[in-house]
C-alpha cells in the first residue's frame, strides 16, 4: 500500500500518438489535508474512494489505499467535496517496462500536463521519453489536492 512514483512536466503533446488508452477523470477531495487526503474519483464510468497519506521527504513515496465504490455513490460524494473539482484526461503510455500516466488538465488547471510513473523502489531505473520535461516530484503545487485549491492558471 506504499505508492512510489515520480512526477514530471510534459513538454509537448507528442505523447498522445504513443498512448494506448485515454480516460476522462473527475475528482474532488472530501479532505485535502496533506497528512491524509481523502479523494472521490469518477474514472471510466466507475467510482473510487482513495485515501493518501503524507509523502516522505523526497516526495516519491506515500501510503495509498483505494477502493472501487458504486458510481451513483461516487457522484453524490463528489457533490460533497471541497471546492475545486479536478477535470482531466489520463493517457496511458507504455515506455519500456513502465506505464506513464499522463494527465492533461482542464478548467482552472488548463495548460498543465503532468506525467507520473510508478516504480518498485525509489532508485529504479526507467526510460525517459523526449516529451518528458522537468521533474516536479515532491513539489506540492503539482499534487491534485493542491491544484484543486490553488489552480495552475492563477500561479
Amino acid at each position: 500500500m506504499i505508492e512510489i512514483e515520480r512526477k514530471f512536466l510534459v513538454t509537448s503533446e507528442s505523447f498522445k500518438k504513443e498512448a494506448q488508452k485515454n480516460t476522462k477523470i473527475s475528482q474532488g477531495y472530501l479532505n485535502s489535508n496533506p497528512e491524509r487526503a481523502v479523494r472521490i474519483r469518477i474514472k471510466g464510468g466507475k467510482g473510487f474512494l482513495t485515501i493518501k497519506g503524507k509523502s516522505n521527504d523526497s516526495g516519491t513515496s506515500r501510503f495509498e489505499w483505494e477502493k472501487e465504490i458504486d458510481l451513483k455513490e461516487a457522484e453524490v460524494l463528489l457533490q460533497l467535496c471541497e471546492k475545486g473539482v479536478i477535470e482531466k484526461t489520463r493517457y496511458e503510455v507504455q515506455i519500456g517496462n513502465h506505464t506513464y500516466e499522463v494527465d492533461e488538465f482542464y478548467g482552472e488547471n488548463e495548460g498543465l500536463i503532468v506525467a507520473e510513473i510508478e516504480l518498485s523502489n525509489e532508485n529504479e531505473e526507467f526510460l525517459k521519453p523526449d516529451w518528458l520535461g522537468e521533474e516536479v516530484t515532491g513539489d506540492n503545487r503539482y499534487y491534485n489536492s493542491q491544484l484543486s485549491k490553488n489552480p495552475y492558471k492563477i500561479w
